[in-house]
Order: C-alpha cells, then sequence, then structure tokens
C-alpha cells in the first residue's frame, strides 16, 4: 500500500473519531500507532474524560467487533475468556465464548480485578489465543486490548503486575481537556447525562479487515536505519543504568519502540523514521515498563520526568 494511502485512511479514522470525541487528538494517535503495529494500549485517567467512548468510536471505524469487560473484584478467570458448560440434551460439553472473543476488547477498570483473573488476559495479549481447559483456541489477528485504569483510587484495586504492564505497548495518560475543548463537550453533549449511543454520530467505516491487514504490512516497511536502531537501543539501556530507576526497560520494550515508530512514520506519510520519532514516543512506551527506585518516589520524580532526561542525555543521530 502507498503510504499517501495510509495516511489518507488515517486521516479519515481521525475524522470519524472526532465525530464524538473532542480533543484528545495524541491519544487517538497513539492508539492509531498501536493499532498498526498490533500493541494493546493502557489508558489511564479519572472517570468521565471519554475513555469507553473512545474506544467503542475507534472500533466503529474500523468494522471492528467490539467487546467491553467491566473489572469488579468478584471477577473469576471464567467470565472473561468462557468455559465449558454440559449440555444435557447432547451428552456433551460444549463451550461458551467468554468476551475475550471479540476484535476490540475494551478491559474498563482492569486494576479492578484480582491478580488470577489478571492472568487470564496474558495469553491473550501475548499469543492472540486462549486455553480452556487445555484446548487452544485463537482470537484473530485483530485482537486488540484496550485497558483503562483510574489512578486516583487505591481502595479494592490490584495494581498490575510487571508481566502485564510489559504486554501493552503504550501507557497514555487521558487528561481533561482544555477549556474550549471542554465548552464544546458541553455544547454537543450537554442535553443528557447518561452516555451517548454511537449511532447517534453517524460514525463511517474507514477500513475492513483487508485494509489493516495491508496498513500493518506496509508498517512492518519503514526503514529503520542503524543509527536509528543504535538510538533506540541506547535509550532502552540507559534506563537500566539510571540511577532514579530499580528496573528499567526489557528488550521487549526496545522491540516495541521499534515498531511503533515504524508506525507512526507511515502514519506521517515517511518511509523512514527520524530520531524525533522516538523522542515522542518513549514516554508513553517507557513510562510503565520502569520501576522507580524507593529515594525517587520520595524525591517526587515520575517515569516521564527521567525518560525526558535520559533523552537530554542520549545523543540522537543527525
Amino acid at each position: 500500500m502507498e503510504l499517501q494511502r495510509v495516511a489518507h485512511i488515517a486521516d479519515g479514522i481521525r475524522k470519524e473519531v472526532g465525530k464524538a470525541i473532542v480533543g484528545q487528538d495524541e491519544v487517538i494517535e497513539l492508539m492509531l500507532t498501536g493499532l498498526l503495529c498490533g500493541g494493546h494500549i493502557l489508558l489511564e485517567g479519572v472517570p468521565g474524560t471519554g475513555k469507553t467512548l473512545l474506544a467503542q468510536a475507534f472500533a466503529s471505524t474500523l468494522s471492528l467487533k467490539f467487546g467491553r469487560v467491566q473489572f469488579t473484584p468478584d471477577m473469576m478467570p471464567g467470565d472473561v475468556i468462557g468455559t465449558n458448560l454440559f449440555n444435557f440434551q447432547t451428552n456433551t460439553f460444549v463451550l461458551t465464548e467468554g468476551p475475550i472473543f471479540t476484535d476490540l476488547l475494551l478491559a474498563d477498570e482492569i486494576n479492578r480485578t484480582p491478580p488470577k483473573t489478571q492472568a487470564a488476559l496474558l495469553q491473550a495479549m501475548n499469543e492472540r489465543a486462549v486455553t480452556i481447559d487445555g484446548k487452544t483456541y485463537a482470537l484473530g489477528a485483530d485482537f486488540m486490548v484496550v485497558a483503562t485504569q483510574n489512578p486516583i483510587e487505591q481502595q479494592g484495586t490490584y495494581p498490575l503486575p510487571e508481566a502485564q504492564l510489559d504486554r501493552f505497548l503504550f501507557k497514555i495518560d487521558v487528561t481533561y481537556p482544555s477549556r474550549d475543548e471542554e465548552r464544546a463537550i458541553v455544547t454537543q453533549h450537554g442535553h443528557r447525562s447518561a452516555m451517548p449511543k454511537l449511532s447517534d454520530f453517524g460514525i463511517q467505516t474507514q477500513a475492513d479487515p483487508a485494509t489493516l491487514a495491508d496498513l500493518r504490512a506496509t508498517s512492518e516497511q519503514i526503514v529503520l536505519t542503524p543509527q536509528i536502531i543504535d538510538y533506540i537501543v541506547d535509550v532502552v539501556r540507559a534506563t537500566r543504568q539510571h540511577p532514579a530507576i530499580e528496573t528499567g526497560g526489557s528488550t521487549r520494550a526496545a522491540n516495541a519502540l521499534a515498531a511503533s515508530v515504524r508506525a507512526l512514520a507511515a502514519l506521517n506519510g515517511r518511509d523512514f523514521v527520524i530520531p524525533d520519532d522516538v523522542k515522542r514516543l518513549a514516554r508513553p512506551i517507557l513510562r510503565h515498563r520502569i520501576v522507580l527506585a524507593p529515594n525517587a518516589e520520595i524525591d517526587g520524580l515520575t517515569p516521564d520526568r527521567i525518560v525526558n532526561e535520559i533523552l537530554d542525555q542520549t545523543a540522537a543521530p543527525r
């Protein structure tokens, strides 16, 4: 697929999602980037910032089957992946598919469910398949998890283990809109308190599964020069040597950064990656993959601040 075609489709997706979502341009751009390189997304933001509606609108523009799980402390793995139930009429076990059998799964408030249920997502996110009673079922190449979590509530939550956080391509901070954006939201949606129906916005599909496969194939062909590869590796390795970081980024983080900068270049109509692509994606790639040292947290340092410092100190190719 020609890069101009990739950029055209991406513009169409942005426009259609924009019918339902005011602002959040950076979030939408990162979700598009994750889509092109087959990554999962973790959205973190306070309630009422449009995370659920954004995921629904995004799936609608891509003709992806949408599923949603509202995680709770009493949810079991079978509630997510499904289970085999005995059919007394046929004397056989029949698979009852869980909500994970979809294309885009919205895992709402993922940190509210216990680790046993969170672990049920690990195989699905890593292999795009689930195993039920010893039999493996494929979920499809388009399977994508968009998870949300609330950063301000700690009671009744279970922090995601590092192994699961590492499966998310990006952790995206969903912030409050600007004053002008919030005013536009109130003007558009202020006549009702309930969440609007997606059908009210007239969102048009911009890509089918075949087109999505072509988009991904094009993204994979974007050139990474040896100098850019060195830069990516140096940035990730620097997280393992920084005194304020207890655990740095893994090799998966370096691979994720390489794949995502290719996708970002394709979205911008370029067949090559530039250092600014790496700088733009380093924070959402690394902020959930590094563990701060205790003294860094006491000093009020944040992952984003440390990643910015690493980017400033690591020489970029010219």
